[in-house]
């Protein structure tokens, strides 16, 4: 089993930040928000994103598949009471000459072996599309 270590510290009441190994994030905790940072549910939807990208990174050699570039657009519905994401749409845009087939094959491997992917898929409705860049 692989295990994650994350620490977050509150900064002021404008901000706090996450470090993990060398990295830092600014996390958006204001109530007022601020648009220099992810608040959480756009830290989630991030989270989801860079899931699908690594996954590409991890299955385009395994498949033979002519990855040229990829990108990955989310958009996230919360409720109000009890606060939670509900629904989470997405759109993955493949830059590549590979074939439909070879391109569904792709998006049924980022849905089945990404961990962000399927633990958001048991906890919400998680749906999206891929297509061809152009």
């Amino acid at each position: 089993m692989l295990e994650y270590h994350v620490s977050a510290l509150r900064i002021d009441s404008h901000g706090s930040e996450a470090t993990t190994k060398e990295a830092r994030i600014v996390l958006d905790t204001d109530m007022a928000g601020r648009a220099d940072a992810f608040n959480p549910a756009e830290m989630l939807l991030a989270s989801l994103a860079a899931c699908i990208l690594k996954s590409a990174e991890r299955v385009t050699p395994v498949l033979i598949f002519d990855l040229r570039g990829i990108e990955v657009s989310l958009h996230g519905i919360r409720q109000d009471s009890p606060p939670k994401m509900v629904r989470i749409t997405y759109d993955i845009v493949v830059d590549t000459d590979e074939s439909d087939a070879r391109l569904d094959l792709l998006h049924r491997n980022l849905q089945k072996y990404g961990t962000i992917f399927n633990t958001l898929a048991g906890a919400t409705e998680l749906s999206g599309t891929i297509r061809r860049k152009g």
